[in-house]
């Protein structure tokens, strides 16, 4: 799923897996973006954001993004960790 996310030759594969795993909203979906977010480029992680974005504001909304971010924030890893953290960050700015 990581390579989905983290696609160099395609960045729309990117931003709907991102959007189909945030609109999933589970602590294991959104672990995977977080993993992605730890380890994307620039680039990557505009995409990554957009997915989020567009799964946010969407009309039926991901309210669990922030218990799940809640969660990752406590997770063993190290990358999990701040990768959740940016995308509590994109939560905010979605005013979600």
């Amino acid at each position: 799923m990581l390579e989905l996310l983290l696609d160099v030759e395609d960045t729309a594969v990117t931003r709907q897996t991102a959007e189909a795993l945030a609109r999933v909203g589970t602590v294991a979906a959104v672990r995977l973006i977080a993993l992605a977010v730890a380890e994307a480029d620039d680039n990557q992680a505009d995409w990554l954001r957009t997915g989020v974005h567009d799964a946010l504001v969407g009309p039926d909304g991901v309210p669990d993004m922030a218990a799940a971010c809640g969660k990752l924030a406590r997770d063993q890893e190290e990358a999990v960790r701040r990768g959740a953290a940016e995308i509590s960050d994109w939560a905010g700015d979605a005013g979600c």
